[in-house]
């Protein structure tokens, strides 16, 4: 009985957790909303510079990772310990491919001096300045998210490994699987507010 209350609560309390994450992406969604009203033409603008093949690459990829990281999870109550291994490992690589795309991805516009406040923006119009400002404080800080997130998938697998998450005690690669879903969900919304901007 015990541990079904704590398990309950952990799932609880990672919900909670997630629901004040989403706070956070929501609040800077509306920040963008805002300043989208403002500065339309020039959101257009700034969007047209960013790769839409490597933006919905990263996208395909996070959908595909949700896939497995939730497959795993099924594995794992069906009692099938290498299936759900695998999956989690090619999840792990797909996070890796995403961030491997947004290394490159910001690279190019560091290079082609594209960044807040860099020459060009600044002698540009201020709604330029203000998208890429968003552009990259977004973008960072959910690239951080896939960190974190790849993180708990990796005590997850580890927790597998040594047998601590079985068929029958499985709620820390459940609450990792949530956030996951959380990081692909808020990309969702990420990918069309910048890279398909009109």
């Amino acid at each position: 009985m015990t541990s079904k209350i704590d398990t309950t609560g952990i799932r609880i309390g990672m919900w909670l957790f997630l629901y004040s994450e989403i706070i956070l992406f929501g609040g800077l969604f509306v920040l963008y909303a805002v300043y989208f009203h403002n500065h339309a033409q020039y959101f257009a603008e700034g969007g047209k510079e960013l790769n839409r093949v490597i933006g919905a690459l990263n996208t395909i990829v996070l959908l595909v990772s949700s896939f497995t990281v939730a497959a795993s999870i099924t594995a794992i109550q069906r009692e099938k310990k290498g299936q759900a291994i695998g999956l989690l490992l090619f999840s792990l690589f797909c996070g890796v491919i995403f961030l491997v795309n947004k290394y490159f991805e910001w690279g190019a516009k560091i290079h082609h001096d594209i960044y807040p406040n860099s020459a060009t923006l600044q002698d540009g119009a201020p709604g330029l300045n203000i998208f890429f400002g968003l552009y990259y404080v977004i973008t960072g800080l959910h690239g951080l998210h896939v960190i974190i997130g790849m993180v708990l998938l990796s005590i997850s697998l580890a927790m597998i490994l040594r047998n601590r998450i079985t068929a029958a005690r499985f709620s820390m690669l459940e609450n990792s699987g949530l956030y996951w879903h959380l990081v692909d969900l808020i990309w969702i919304f990420v990918f069309p507010l910048f890279y398909l901007v009109l």
